[in-house]
This record gives structure tokens, sequence and C-alpha cells, in this order.
């Protein structure tokens, strides 16, 4: 029995990693996507009181690279790339402060400026960013500063994190960033925003693609050999009680 246990264990994380290569390809065409990636360490674990150890798979952590996409000239007013490391920051559902590289925004009705569906977009004291009413051409400088023919009225926030750790995704293109030692992000100190431009995914999808292929061949194989375990197991204990 003891041979089933790592191939059980292998079985999970290359499932693992089959979804996690799908929501890459998936948001291939995806503004500001991060590709994920899964981490497969080794797990040893006692076989018997007295007897060997086992080596197991343990396929639980992920990875994101942080690596820029590319970028693409838009023209939108409110469409904000970002040279660079940083992220913007923008306010969640439930009042916490998210992290994202997605810079497509709007305004509504009252001149806030937030993503399509509805999240503000943070100034850097954390407040959401408000277009005057009167404001006719928006202007948006290098530094992030937001201007119109009355003088400059706000500033993109754009804060960096020092490392991966404690960045969790939340949604397809935004994190929620909780590191163990409670730090928080900090503004980038020259922060360089493109207005007028998208950063693409960071997903290469002929790499991903191969990857997915090559993981569903793994699955496949290590399917096929629990199968024949299971079989010689029922063959066993058919010679050792023949009446089953």
């Amino acid at each position: 029995m003891d041979a089933i246990y790592p191939y059980i264990t292998r079985q999970m994380g290359l499932a693992r990693e089959l979804d996690t290569l799908a929501q890459n390809v998936a948001n291939a065409s995806t503004t500001g996507y991060k590709a994920e990636s899964l981490v497969f360490v080794e797990h040893v674990t006692a076989a018997h009181r007295e007897g060997p150890s086992m080596s197991m798979g343990h396929a639980k952590s992920r990875f994101t690279d942080l690596d820029p996409g590319g970028v693409t000239m838009t023209g939108g007013t409110f469409d904000l790339a970002i040279e660079g490391d940083g992220f913007f920051q923008v306010a969640g559902p439930d009042g916490e402060t998210l992290l994202t590289r997605a810079g497509a925004f709007v305004t509504d009705r009252f001149g806030t400026v937030m993503t399509h569906d509805g999240l503000p977009l943070l100034d850097l004291g954390g407040a959401p960013i408000q277009v005057p009413g009167d404001a006719d051409q928006i202007s948006i400088g290098r530094d992030g500063t937001m201007s119109t023919g009355e003088g400059p009225f706000a500033q993109v926030g754009l804060v960096s994190i020092p490392d991966t750790i404690g960045l969790q995704r939340v949604g397809d293109t935004r994190f929620r960033y909780a590191p163990p030692d409670g730090g928080a992000p900090a503004p980038v100190e020259f922060p360089r925003v493109m207005q007028g431009f998208l950063e693409q995914s960071n997903v290469r999808p002929v790499l991903e693609l191969a990857r997915l292929i090559e993981v569903e061949k793994a699955y496949t194989a290590g399917q096929s050999i629990l199968d024949r375990e299971d079989e010689r197991l029922r063959n066993m204990l058919r010679v050792m009680d023949p009446q089953r």
C-alpha cells in the first residue's frame, strides 16, 4: 500500500498545476494579469513506526510572476500603465486597499475615477480620486499628477512591496498585501505613469500551452501507474483469499 501514497500526492499536485496553467492561458489577454505557478516541495514522512520513510509531493504554495507585461497604446484618458515597479491602489468592496497593475479606469457621473467594476482609484493619501465637475481636458504626468487647465487636482498613488510574501491574489488582476510581519506597501519613490497606455498580461501563451500538455501527459502516466497498482493489490487479495 505504501507505493500508492506518493503517487496520490503527486497526482493531486499535478491536478492543481493543471488548474493554474489553465487559468494563465485563459487570462493571456487580460489587462494587467500576472502569471501564477505552483511550487512543489518534498514532504518526507515515516511509512511505519520502525520502517523506511516515504517521500511525497506537496504542492499548495503559489508563486506570482510580477514581471511587467508588454504595453499597448490606447489613447484613453484614464488608461494608465506603470513603467517599472509599483501598483495602483483601489478601494475594495469591504473597504480594504487592493493592489493592481490593470490600469483601465473610467469615471462615473460624480467624477470618481474607478475600475470598470466600480472600485475607486486611490491617491497618495488613500482617498478616492475625484475629477472636478468643470474639467474639460485631463492630463496625467509621469509622476501620476492629474491636472486640468486650472492646475493639478490629484496624484495617483503608486506603491511598491519589498517581496511577494503576503501577496494574495483577489480575483484575476488584484492582490491583497498582508505579510506576516504586518508591513504595508510603501510609496514608489520615483513613480512613472504613462497616460493612454495599458499593460498587457505577462503570460507567455506558447510556453504555458507546452507546459499544460507536459503536465497532462504526466498526470495520465501517473494515473496509469495507480490503476496498475490497484490491479496488483486486487490480484494479491484474490490469491490470499480465493473467496473474494
